[in-house]
């Protein structure tokens, strides 16, 4: 009877080592995607560790006596996000609001409870088939990088960590 017991704590061990595994596996995969949306004319890569959710806009309510780029704040499953146009914060235009629109919930983890307007979401990319490009000379904390792919399109990465501590991006009131 004993050793019926043994076996089975030796294939219940091997099965959380193999599940850890995959989930090691999964974690890194997903950590090495990143999300590209279009804002305006260019492309951006955030990365899926610092997205929650990605949904099409919902209505959105304006807050007076803010800046221009604070679109307002949306109602998302009862929880309350305070919407950036991010094309307008950028200084780039003004993000569309059609069909191909997405807000991009910033990650949980930042407790910032905030989403970037976008004029549409690109799906996942892969790192490593973008080349880094030397980065403008002045840059924004909160720009990680710039890359190239292969047809010659650029791409910026955000930081999300250091875009909600950003003083410009904490102060929506004019």
């Amino acid at each position: 009877m004993e050793q019926g017991v043994s076996q089975k704590r030796i294939s219940l061990r091997e099965y959380q080592r193999e599940l850890a595994e995959r989930l090691r596996l999964a974690d890194s995969a997903r950590s090495a995607s990143k999300l590209g949306v279009q804002v305006g004319e260019q492309n951006w890569l955030i990365d899926l560790v610092e997205a929650s959710e990605v949904l099409r806009v919902p209505p959105i309510t304006p807050v007076p006596l803010t800046r221009p780029w604070f679109r307002g704040v949306a109602n998302v499953r009862g929880n309350l996000y305070s919407v950036v146009d991010f094309a307008e914060f950028l200084g780039t235009g003004i993000s569309g609001t059609g069909e191909d629109a997405r807000l991009v919930l910033l990650g949980e983890r930042f407790r910032s409870a905030a989403a970037l307007l976008v004029d549409r979401s690109l799906g996942l990319r892969n790192p490593a088939a973008l080349r880094a490009r030397e980065p403008a000379a002045r840059r924004a904390a909160w720009l990680r990088g710039e890359y190239e792919d292969e047809g010659g399109g650029r791409w910026s990465e955000l930081n999300v960590a250091e875009l909600v501590r950003d003083a410009d991006f904490l102060t929506v009131a004019l």
